[in-house]
C-alpha cells in the first residue's frame, strides 16, 4: 500500500509522457537524490522528493494498456520513448477504460502498423465511473495527457476532477486553467487547477522565449521567425491532421510573442509542429530562425537546431507540477495557481516574463512550504 504521506495522482493517457513520469518517480530514489540531482528542476519542495508520489488510478483507451497495471502499460505500443528506468515495480493499479470522445483523430487509422490507436474493446467508462474510481482511489489530483486536439476528452476530465473534488493539471492545450469560468468554478470548490499545455524542461519553446527576450533586452528588433518542429510519437501523428493544431499553435505563439519587446505581425512568425518523421520516435527535433535589426538598421539572423527526447523533458517539469499542487492543497488554495502556471506552461492564465516567473515560483514554494516536513 501507498504511504499515506505521499501525493496520490490519477492519470488520464498513459502515453509516452506518463511513462517517462512514472519512469521518473522510479528513478529518482531517495538515495539517488542525496548524490545526484541531474535532471531535477528542484530537488525537492515542500519536502516531497519526486519518488513520494503514487499513481493510484489511470485512464486510456487503448488495447494495449486498458487492463493492464500501469508498471506494464507504461511500456505498451505506441509508446516509445527511451526506457531509462527499466524496473517498475507492480503498482497493483489497472488502467481502466475511459471514453473516447474526440481523443482519437480520424485520419490515424490511415497508419494501419503498432504506432496506430487500437481501440479498447471493454466498454467506455461513464462520467459517474470516472469520477467512482476518482474517490474511490484516493486520488487527490488528476494529471490530463489526453492527445493534442481532444478538446472534449480534456473537458470531460476537468468536469469529472471538479465533481470528484481533485485538482487538476492540464498538461495539453486544451484552454481550462486558462478559461475563467473553469478557474472560477474551480475556485468555488476550492481546488487548484494548473495549466494550460505544460513547457518542457529545456525545449523548443523555452528555448524561443530565452532568446525572444534576448533580442528585447539586447536592443534587437525581432523582425520575422519560425519554429519548426519534427517527432515520431503519436503526438506528432496526431498532429498531421491540422484542425486538432489550433489551440497548440495559438498556445506556442502566444508564448513567444508575450515576451517579444513589440509584437511581432502575424505573416511574420510561424511556430508550431510541422511533420511526422516516424523513425525520430520520441526524439524531437527543433529547428529555430530569428532575424533582426541591430544597431543601425543593420540585419542579423541566427539559426538553432536542438534535438530532445520529447517525454522525458516534459516529465522534468511535471514532477515539479505535482508538488506545487500538493503545497496548494495543503494550504487550502483553491482556482488557477497563477505562479506554478506561468512557470511551468505555455498559455497560464497571465503571461509572465521567465524572469518573474521563476521568483513567482520559488516566492510561492517558500511561503507554502510548511516548516516541520523533514525531507528524506
Amino acid at each position: 500500500m501507498p504511504s499515506k504521506s505521499n501525493i496520490r495522482i490519477a492519470i488520464a493517457g498513459i502515453g509516452n509522457c506518463a511513462s517517462a513520469l512514472i519512469q521518473g518517480i522510479h528513478y529518482y530514489t531517495p538515495e539517488r537524490c542525496r548524490t545526484d540531482t541531474t535532471g531535477l528542476m528542484a530537488r525537492e519542495i515542500g519536502g516531497y522528493l519526486p519518488c513520494d508520489v503514487d499513481v493510484v488510478a489511470a485512464f486510456d483507451v487503448d488495447a494495449r494498456k486498458v487492463g493492464k497495471d500501469v508498471s506494464e502499460a507504461i511500456f505498451a505500443k505506441p509508446n516509445c520513448t527511451k526506457i531509462f528506468q527499466k524496473e517498475v515495480p507492480q503498482s497493483g493499479v489497472t488502467v481502466q477504460m475511459g471514453p473516447v470522445l474526440d481523443g482519437i483523430s480520424e485520419h490515424m487509422a490511415a497508419y494501419a502498423d503498432h504506432r496506430t490507436f487500437v481501440r479498447a474493446s471493454a466498454r467506455e467508462s461513464t462520467r459517474e465511473e470516472v469520477v467512482r474510481e476518482l474517490k474511490r482511489s484516493g486520488a487527490e489530483m488528476l494529471l490530463n495527457y489526453v492527445p493534442v486536439g481532444s478538446e472534449q476528452a480534456a473537458r470531460f476530465y476537468a468536469e469529472c476532477a471538479l465533481e470528484a473534488g481533485v485538482a487538476f493539471i492540464n498538461n495539453m492545450p486544451v484552454f481550462i486553467a486558462s478559461d475563467k469560468s473553469f478557474a472560477e468554478r474551480f475556485k468555488a470548490r476550492n481546488l487548484p487547477i494548473l495549466g494550460d499545455d505544460i513547457k518542457s524542461q529545456l525545449g523548443a519553446t523555452i528555448t524561443h522565449r530565452v532568446l525572444t527576450d534576448l533580442f528585447a533586452k539586447r536592443g534587437v528588433k525581432l523582425t520575422r521567425t519560425y519554429q519548426l518542429n519534427t517527432g515520431g510519437n503519436t503526438d506528432f501523428l496526431n498532429m498531421k491532421n491540422p484542425d486538432r493544431l489550433v489551440s497548440k499553435k495559438t498556445s506556442k505563439t502566444e508564448a513567444v510573442q508575450s515576451v517579444a519587446k513589440t509584437r511581432i505581425e502575424d505573416d511574420n512568425i510561424h511556430v508550431g509542429p510541422s511533420d511526422y518523421v516516424p523513425w525520430q520516435n520520441d526524439n524531437k527535433v527543433c529547428f529555430l530562425r530569428m532575424e533582426g535589426l541591430l544597431f543601425g538598421d543593420i540585419p542579423m539572423d541566427l539559426e538553432l537546431r536542438l534535438s530532445v527526447e520529447d517525454s522525458p523533458n516534459s516529465a522534468g517539469v511535471v514532477i515539479d507540477m505535482i508538488r506545487c499542487c500538493k503545497l496548494a492543497l495543503m494550504n487550502g488554495i483553491g482556482g488557477a495557481l497563477e505562479a506554478p502556471s506561468a512557470y511551468f506552461c505555455k498559455h497560464p492564465p497571465r503571461q509572465y516574463s521567465d524572469d518573474d516567473a521563476y521568483q513567482m515560483i520559488q516566492d510561492f514554494i517558500r511561503v507554502h512550504t510548511p516548516k516541520v516536513r523533514a525531507v528524506r
